[in-house]
């Protein structure tokens, strides 16, 4: 609050001073919103940008040229190794989808892979309707309900989709129909603001790598879903027959849409109940953001569990479905985990708030200093920097691997530290002198 003060002279002699309140007439400014913290972090993060300090900004240095020049010189120099041949396994699986794939003409498949090469599996997924039924193996349509009453002793899906209502049709919409296909985007988002720089990269190549081989497996082995069983019994199955929306008629009757019906009716993966990729994708969709916000871990495995039941509700996948797809994801996210994921540090929030990135696991190895080669854990972390910073060597000797010397303390000559202090130490070799 403002005070002013103002004088009125009745004579020269006599001076009067009043004092004026004056109300605040604005909004508060920004930085009073904004706690303090929060801002020190901004403005901390905005000067390691403009000042090149973070692996973040690296973007700068992005080869933005078209020459095809320049692509060949990058092949030339490049260091081959084992892990460049998911470029061929890729390049195998995008190869047959196009040969398989009906379409007017080259130029419509040109279209298609540069529409599809960020996600090759949608390419797999689409072109798998164009293999001719000589080639594919028969359509198991006893063995997941026998398996669910092997394992669970009666048929889940069926027992949860007995009753019905309007409010369970639109709880069970929401994560299969909706947030299943946002959900990928929006953790993607979420992972690439406030995780290690390098998240982002990692989850989309287990995503789409987890799903290769969920649609090749159900192409390998073609099962029918449960509301094959509720339409027509056990009997068999062909390639001709055309899908169905299940439980999902219910939501394009409710909102007068044609969606979903017109979708799954002509889907081209009419039998591929098992593994479930829905349970998949939101396995590995949950792993990785309890990974990234250890502290929400409840919340994602709350929308894992509502997931598994939507699908079960709305009659499209076996619980045994449900089990394979996270076994799956679970398999693939460890894979990655243990070399490929960048691990959370404390006190970081943002991704430009981290000065260097360190991958894998903590093992017991490098919490001793044992480790063999520094650089597998902290890229680009050598050079000029004091020895004695955050995210160092720090305390381990680098000079010894010996796993009897433990950690030990950065000490020029080889006299022992048993029993002695620093200045004691220190004393001695002044009396030497």
């Amino acid at each position: 609050m403002r005070t002013h003060y103002f004088s009125f002279s009745g004579d020269e002699s006599t001076q009067r001073f009043f004092s004026v309140s004056k109300l605040p007439l604005s909004w508060p400014s920004l930085p009073v919103l904004v706690p303090h913290r929060i801002r020190r972090r901004f403005r901390s993060t905005r000067s390691k940008i403009r000042s090149m300090q973070t692996p973040t900004s690296s973007i700068a240095s992005l080869n933005t040229s078209f020459n095809p020049a320049d692509t060949l010189r990058a092949l030339r120099t490049h260091n081959w190794s084992a892990y460049d041949a998911q470029y061929l396994f890729l390049a195998i699986v995008a190869i047959f989808s196009l040969c398989v794939m009906q379409s007017p003409g080259p130029f419509t498949k040109t279209m298609v892979v540069t529409g599809y090469m960020v996600a090759v599996y949608l390419m797999l997924f689409f072109s798998c309707q164009f293999i001719s039924g000589e080639y594919r193996p028969p359509i198991w349509v006893r063995v997941l309900p026998s398996l669910e009453n092997i394992l669970y002793g009666a048929n889940l899906s069926n027992i949860l989709s007995a009753h019905k209502n309007t409010a369970l049709n639109v709880l069970a919409w929401l994560p299969y129909g909706i947030c299943h296909f946002g959900a990928p985007f929006v953790c993607a988002g979420l992972m690439f603001i406030f995780g290690p720089p390098g998240t982002t990269p990692t989850f989309t190549r287990a995503f789409g790598y987890m799903n290769v081989v969920g649609v090749m497996t159900q192409i390998i082995l073609p099962c029918s879903p449960p509301w094959y069983e509720n339409m027509y019994g056990l009997a068999p199955a062909n390639y001709a027959m055309q899908g169905s929306p299940a439980g999902l008629r219910a939501i394009d009757e409710l909102f007068g849409i044609d969606l979903y019906t017109s979708g799954f009716t002509a889907s081209p993966m009419v039998f591929g109940a098992f593994p479930s990729l829905h349970s998949a994708d939101g396995t590995i969709e949950a792993l990785f953001m309890a990974h990234t916000f250890p502290a929400l871990q409840p919340l994602f495995v709350f929308y894992l569990l509502w997931l598994w039941w939507s699908t079960m509700y709305l009659s499209h996948h076996y619980a045994v479905d449900l089990v394979a797809g996270s076994l799956i994801a679970i398999i693939v996210y460890f894979m990655y985990r243990g070399q490929f994921l960048p691990r959370l540090q404390p006190g970081k929030m943002f991704r430009w708030d981290y000065d260097y990135v360190e991958y894998g696991e903590v093992t017991e190895r490098y919490a001793y200093g044992l480790a063999d080669d520094l650089d597998d854990y902290r890229p680009g972390a050598h050079g000029d920097s004091d020895e004695w910073t955050i995210g160092s060597s720090s305390s381990f000797s680098s000079s010894s691997r010996d796993p009897s010397a433990g950690m030990r303390s950065p000490v020029t000559d080889e006299s022992s530290w048993e029993g002695d202090t620093v200045a004691s130490a220190s004393d001695t070799e002044y009396q030497k002198a």
